[in-house]
């Protein structure tokens, strides 16, 4: 493991241990947990969650998470994914696969992987495959627009080798403090994508192309990442993606790198609520 990956492991560690301390699951939350979605039982698990008493089937929500591709799991976004679930989605919450142990392209292959267990398993946890949604950060905002990259253009499907879904289609997403360009160091780390051809292919701007889902695109004043949806935007507009773009904070109240995932922030609720007002224009 690289010393980068290695700090920020420790690191990311120690602040989400503080910020998630003593938090339990919501009474008016039903969960279903560590649910395997394909052939690793240690990284291919994810969680359901539901708002108690909602019947039928659910608009879905799946939460790619961050943590530069080297940390993160379940775990760690289940009361994030909870309180989205609050707002009356059905939240698929899942591990994936990380580096230095595996790279690139093995994140998207779960994703993938995530997809298809919920177009097999819609009717037994009341998903509506119909509606389909979903958000990442830091990290998982450029997984999951990469993902959405390859269920609208065929050359980029073929090149890291993913068939999604022919049923797939986004109602929207929700990128939040992510990055998509390749100007920022933490999207090459040497443990994900050692190669030329791995870095080039974690490029959203280089690979989004007309039929791209509508975006709800977030950043906050003091993400080190908050000059990075000045790239994304344009392309967002040239191929005819709507989109909703906010910064968050300001110079007397800054706020920081995915703040949103923090469920006591007011912040953090207020851009959880926005980003889900945004998703309900497509339900």
């Amino acid at each position: 493991m690289s010393e980068v990956s290695y700090q920020i492991r420790a690191q990311f560690t120690a602040a989400d241990d503080a910020r998630d301390a003593g938090l339990t699951s919501p009474a008016d939350i039903v969960r279903f947990d560590d649910i395997q979605y394909g052939p690793d039982p240690v990284w291919n698990v994810l969680d359901v969650y539901r708002p108690a008493g909602a019947a039928g089937a659910l608009p879905v929500l799946v939460s790619f998470h961050g943590g530069a591709w080297v940390y993160g799991d379940k775990e760690r976004y289940q009361y994030f994914c909870m309180a989205l679930a609050q707002q009356g989605f059905a939240v698929v919450n899942f591990t994936y696969r990380l580096a230095p142990e595996f790279q690139f392209p093995a994140p998207l292959e779960d994703a993938n992987a995530v997809f298809q267990w919920i177009g097999e398993h819609a009717a037994q946890y009341g998903l509506d495959t119909d509606r389909i949604f979903a958000t990442g950060d830091s990290a998982g905002a450029t997984g999951i627009a990469l993902y959405a990259c390859l269920i609208h253009n065929a050359a980029y499907a073929a090149r890291v080798g993913i068939v999604p879904p022919s049923w797939l289609r986004f109602r929207a997403l929700g990128l939040c403090c992510g990055l998509y360009t390749r100007d920022v160091p933490l999207d090459s780390l040497p443990d994900f994508a050692p190669t030329e051809e791995q870095a080039a292919c974690l490029e959203v701007t280089s690979f989004v192309t007309p039929g791209f889902p509508p975006c709800f695109v977030m950043t906050s004043n003091g993400d080190f990442l908050r000059e990075e949806p000045k790239s994304l935007l344009p392309v967002l507009d040239r191929c005819g993606a709507p989109y909703a773009y906010q910064m968050y904070g300001d110079d007397a109240h800054p706020l920081f790198h995915v703040f949103h995932c923090d469920v006591r922030s007011e912040d953090g609720r207020t851009a959880r609520e926005d980003m889900c007002a945004f998703f309900r224009q497509y339900l």
